[in-house]
């Protein structure tokens, strides 16, 4: 799989690591943005089903992300609102959905934090300084545990499995330039470019 720059996001033309970025957007958005396929900021269950299968996820996974995903979120980016059958998440408000257990790289404004997202591979990157092994990231998940918070430690184990079998390289890897670009979204958008030009071939 190609990668992307890990300083830049196509999509907005700004620098990321360590420059300010935009006030009407910050990068916890434009990590879940891909997944309002039509841009009303609404997520609901069906778009990220759609946006799972565009990056070439097969039925079941994209089905028990779009529950998983959409049933966690959905009442806690709608503060105050009454609870709807149609599971929507507010893409203004995703950084109230944050879980915890996790890596720190967003802050609880939903910002990229760099020095987190460098902690991870000077902590836990043992075998290639820019990239991990599933080992040494099961490693990492068990670190950032905080102790009978299971909702998070399920959170994260399932996210980043997800990751890892979506972005490992052929050499088995996780690099950090693939998981750079997750964190706001761009990697989505080359996953799902990759994947239908191979549906075309």
């Amino acid at each position: 799989m190609s990668t992307l720059s890990s300083t830049t996001d196509p999509r907005n033309n700004h620098e990321v690591d360590g420059k300010p970025i935009p006030h009407d957007q910050n990068v916890l958005q434009k990590h879940v943005g891909f997944f309002d396929r039509n841009h009303d900021g609404i997520i609901y269950p069906w778009e990220t089903f759609q946006g799972f299968r565009a990056i070439g996820c097969g039925i079941l996974l994209s089905t028990v992300a779009a529950i998983f995903i959409n049933g966690g979120l959905s009442q806690k980016t709608r503060p105050g609102k009454f609870p709807s059958i149609f599971l929507p998440i507010e893409v203004k408000n995703i950084q109230r959905g944050k879980h915890g257990s996790d890596s720190g790289v967003y802050d609880s404004e939903g910002r990229f934090v760099p020095s987190k997202f460098e902690e991870i591979f000077s902590k836990h990157a043992r075998s290639h300084p820019n990239a991990l092994t599933s080992d040494e990231l099961m490693g990492m998940l068990k670190a950032n545990r905080e102790p009978k918070d299971y909702g998070g430690w399920l959170a994260s184990y399932t996210e980043w499995k997800i990751l890892d079998v979506l972005a490992k390289e052929k050499d088995g890897l996780l690099h950090k330039d693939s998981i750079r670009a997750v964190y706001d979204g761009s990697l989505f958008e080359i996953m799902e470019k990759e994947h239908s030009e191979k549906k075309k071939k």
